[in-house]
């Protein structure tokens, strides 16, 4: 991310990832929104049920951008380990399936209101805290746990 965006006032850095036991299989997302100080404003675990490895990260940058926009934040950068996820937002990859073309479509609707929107591609590494939200909402659901885990972090005035 380069410095000047950082500095920017109003800016959002999330962080996401899906998951599948299978391809199709039981599916479950994780995401982390934080401050570019480093707080962390949300996490995010959820299961999904069935769905395949591309649909879930594709569920995992909706839900983010969804609990994010009450907060009205005018920069956004987007961090995830999906490396079809990253190029397809940007425009780089064709989308041919008819469900990502529809979940693309979405994503691409809750990105209008942004100023500035950054897409990173991470490595897995660097991407662990969002793959184990991921994986504990997979292991959750299959156990019958199907409610969806939100924590807000940051009670204090953000701007």
């Amino acid at each position: 991310m380069s410095e000047s965006l950082a500095e920017c006032e109003g800016l959002l850095i999330i962080s996401t990832d899906g998951a599948s036991s299978g391809n199709p299989g039981p599916a479950g997302i994780g995401g982390i929104a934080k401050l570019p100080d480093g707080k962390v404003l949300m996490e995010v675990s959820e299961y999904l049920g069935e769905a395949t490895n591309n649909e879930a990260e594709y569920y995992a940058l909706l839900r983010m951008l969804e609990r994010v926009r009450e907060y009205g934040f005018k920069r956004l950068v987007i961090r995830t380990d999906s490396e079809l996820l990253s190029h397809q937002v940007r425009g780089n990859y064709r989308t041919k399936s008819k469900k990502l073309k529809g979940l693309l479509e979405m994503v691409m609707g809750l990105l209008e209101p942004y100023e500035v929107v950054q897409i990173e591609h991470v490595g897995r590494e660097e991407n662990k805290e969002c793959d184990y939200l991921a994986r504990m909402a997979i292991s959750k659901g299959l156990k019958g746990e199907l409610e969806p885990i939100l924590r807000k972090r940051v009670d204090e005035a953000l701007f």
